[in-house]
């Protein structure tokens, strides 16, 4: 039987039941020792599947046919692994596509940052969070990011390292109080707020 590059597209309920597997997965077996690629690796696949387990309203996009945006702010620490994880990939019928912002110096790249669905802030951005998170705090964005401060700050999301493994903690509060629906099933796969 020939083996198939890409699984099939699945049922809703039953692709999230396997995201969550596949999450809790890779929680277990990844560890962040083998290095800096393999961290970002781990890191890439998480903000991918974080995108299956938000919803966002309509307003979020410009039309029917937008594209779900991944967007990097700053730095970038994944060099084309993110690029080649989503490629030909869909969330709720729409392709894919990862951004690059610079910097949030002009109202044009504000505006960008604004229509991103996953918003990554790079860590080279550590001493503008308040200012980052202020600028996209009312629009539908899920903000994630790996520094410290960064959830003090007003993020969503943050990776940390926890016994050498890639896992995350949520704000509840930053999350509950933006316009998108983080799931249950997300929460309960985050650190305990004590170990963030």
């Amino acid at each position: 039987m020939p083996l198939l590059s890409r699984p099939p597209r699945l049922r809703r309920p039953l692709a999230s039941g396997i995201v969550a597997a596949v999450l809790a997965a890779a929680l277990a077996a990844a560890p962040a020792a083998r290095g800096q690629s393999a961290e970002y690796q781990v890191k890439a696949a998480f903000l991918y599947n974080f995108a299956k387990f938000v919803e966002w309203p309509p307003s979020a996009f410009a039309d029917s046919s937008s594209p779900f945006s991944l967007c990097i702010l700053g730095a970038d620490p994944f060099g084309r692994t993110l690029d080649d994880l989503v490629r030909g990939e869909l969330v709720d019928g729409r392709p894919l596509k990862v951004d690059r912002i610079e910097r949030l110096d002009r109202v044009e790249r504000e505006n960008e940052a604004r229509r991103c669905q996953v918003l990554f802030v790079s860590s080279s951005e550590r001493s503008r969070f308040g200012e980052v998170l202020a600028k996209v705090k009312d629009a539908s964005v899920l903000t994630v990011g790996e520094a410290d401060g960064f959830l003090e700050a007003g993020g969503i999301v943050r990776f940390v390292l926890a016994d050498g493994k890639v896992r995350f903690a949520v704000n509840r509060d930053a999350a509950d109080g933006a316009p998108i629906k983080v799931s249950s099933k997300l929460m309960r796969l985050a650190l305990p707020a004590g170990e963030r």
